[in-house]
């Protein structure tokens, strides 16, 4: 059976060394922590690695990896996260996974995946869709 959460996070970005500027793209990397609000509540640490266009100021991608440890619908446990990002002025590509038999705890054997809004006033909010081995949750 597949469960949703819905909630809000904060995040910070923290550049991880010297930006790598060079013909056509800057490439950087990133150190990630977030905090997520409601049935996920759970802190992560993360790294990031992007390459930004220099000739297009809206057109980048990037790769992430996280992990969060806290509970989610009262399970405690951890589970890492692997995103891919892309954006262009046509638009954007967001995937968000969990990383298979990352789960922790009572969250041992969980799989799914995780969508983020941000909306206008900058506020992040997530839906995860999951599913856990032995049913329902608590």
């Amino acid at each position: 059976m597949t469960h949703t959460a819905k909630g809000t996070f904060d995040v910070k970005i923290e550049p991880d060394g010297t930006p790598d500027e060079g013909e056509g793209s800057t490439l950087g990397t990133f150190l990630l922590t977030k905090r997520y609000h409601g049935p996920l509540n759970a802190e992560s640490h993360g790294h990031m690695i992007s390459a930004a266009s220099t000739a297009e100021k809206h057109s980048a991608a990037y790769a992430a990896v996280e992990r969060l440890t806290g509970s989610l619908d009262g399970r405690s446990g951890s589970f890492a996260l692997v995103h891919r990002g892309i954006m262009s002025p046509g638009g954007r590509e967001l995937r968000i996974a969990i990383v298979p038999d990352s789960g922790t705890g009572e969250l041992k054997g969980i799989s799914g995946t995780l969508d983020i809004d941000i909306t206008p006033d900058r506020t992040h909010h997530y839906v995860l869709e999951y599913t856990l081995p032995g049913g329902d949750v608590h």
